[in-house]
């Protein structure tokens, strides 16, 4: 959705310097849906992700840390609803192919299906 890759200029030119209007808007709405009722996360199969920090250095949205786990570097999800709807640049990013996304129709049927209901509720 373009208007959310425009924030994410709008905070990469700030230097990492979020201002809290933007963060609250990414995290709690996306057009005007609710941003936490959209199944837009990021999975890492642990399997496969060498901690390479790629997708870290990519996401300006901060969706990923790396975190010591039992001894060991991990690239762990956070902020699941900071996720651009529908980006998937980590993916591409990742050398090792090991972040995936929800199914993009499955996720666009929900979204529908929000944009749907909101509208029901402004025409009552």
């Amino acid at each position: 959705m373009r208007q959310y890759a425009l924030i994410t200029a709008i905070i990469t030119e700030q230097n990492g310097q979020e201002h809290s209007w933007v963060k609250k808007m990414v995290e709690t709405d996306c057009k005007g849906l609710p941003r936490d009722k959209i199944p837009w996360d990021p999975k890492i199969d642990p399997n496969k992700c060498t901690t390479c920090g790629k997708c870290i250095k990519f996401c300006h949205m901060n969706a990923f840390k790396t975190k010591t786990l039992h001894g060991k570097k991990k690239t762990i999800e956070i902020n699941p609803n900071r996720c651009v709807v529908f980006c998937r640049g980590c993916e591409n990013i990742c050398p090792q192919r090991a972040i995936s996304h929800p199914d993009e129709s499955e996720t666009q049927k929900i979204v529908d299906n929000l944009r749907n209901n909101q509208r029901a509720c402004h025409h009552v």
